[in-house]
């Protein structure tokens, strides 16, 4: 009888908490409210890119925004789990680079999240995660071309404001940083640019961060990121940071507010 006891007690335990795809554990009560859950998905990417390193600066960037309950998996075939539905807001912070990317059901899954009304946030070379995937394009705005000239050299280089209005950018000014410039983003999807940057290799304009709504969704892209450096750099982390809370549906707000 003691044994039956003890086994129907820990069955109402389990049965009152619920294990999230991060491993912690939820009571049950209410989220809190106005607190959006990020899915921060790395795990593969170009040799140069250790995303060992920039996937928890990336992390902690984001965090530093309280409203941003951040998790990070390791699996971006993670995206084709039912439990994509927990979160608000997806950052993709990989490339598919010689493995396969995530597959049909990965791309169906995502288009109808970010259809729905949820958020995408890309990073970096996230503009090559679905390489395989031709109508990325049209979620992502732009995306990788192999037969584009893919940077300038790593190096120190100004990144210009060119859009002070959208609640992103709002009271944002130009800034310094010392990244990646790409100059490899194609695409003829409409865009809202938000910051480009000047190549000091051919005195063009490219690129820097843009938006576009998809479907119901709000997309955010950042070709900044290269490394830790990049991601650290404070006015860089704070476009991260406004990036995705704007599409997690939140009203961007400087850091310390």
């Amino acid at each position: 009888m003691k044994t039956l006891i003890t086994l129907m007690a820990a069955c109402i335990l389990i049965a009152g908490c619920k294990t999230n795809q991060d491993g912690s554990q939820a009571t049950g009560e209410a989220r809190k409210v106005g607190v959006k859950r990020i899915l921060l998905v790395t795990g593969v990417d170009h040799p140069a890119h250790n995303w060992r390193q920039t996937a928890p600066a990336l992390a902690k960037a984001l965090r530093a925004d309280r409203r941003l309950d951040v998790t990070v998996t390791e699996d971006p075939n993670f995206l084709a789990s039912p439990q994509l539905r927990q979160y608000d807001a997806v950052v993709i912070h990989f490339m598919d680079w010689q493995v396969p990317d995530p597959g049909p059901q990965a791309r169906l899954a995502l288009q109808r999240f970010v259809r729905a009304g949820n958020g995408l946030m890309i990073v970096h070379f996230g503009c090559g995660a679905f390489e395989e995937w031709d109508d990325f394009v049209h979620m992502a705005g732009r995306v990788w071309d192999p037969n584009m000239r893919a940077h300038d050299p790593h190096g120190a280089f100004t990144v210009t404001i060119t859009d002070g209005e959208h609640p992103i950018t709002r009271g944002l000014t130009s800034f310094e940083t010392t990244d990646e410039l790409y100059t490899c983003l194609a695409g003829e999807t409409p865009v809202r640019m938000l910051a480009t940057a000047r190549s000091k290799v051919d005195n063009l304009d490219y690129p820097m961060a843009f938006v576009l709504e998809y479907g119901k969704g709000k997309v955010f892209h950042c070709a900044l990121g290269h490394d830790v450096v990049a991601i650290e750099n404070p006015p860089a982390a704070e476009l991260f940071r406004r990036g995705c809370a704007w599409t997690a549906g939140l009203p961007p707000v400087p850091k310390g507010k």
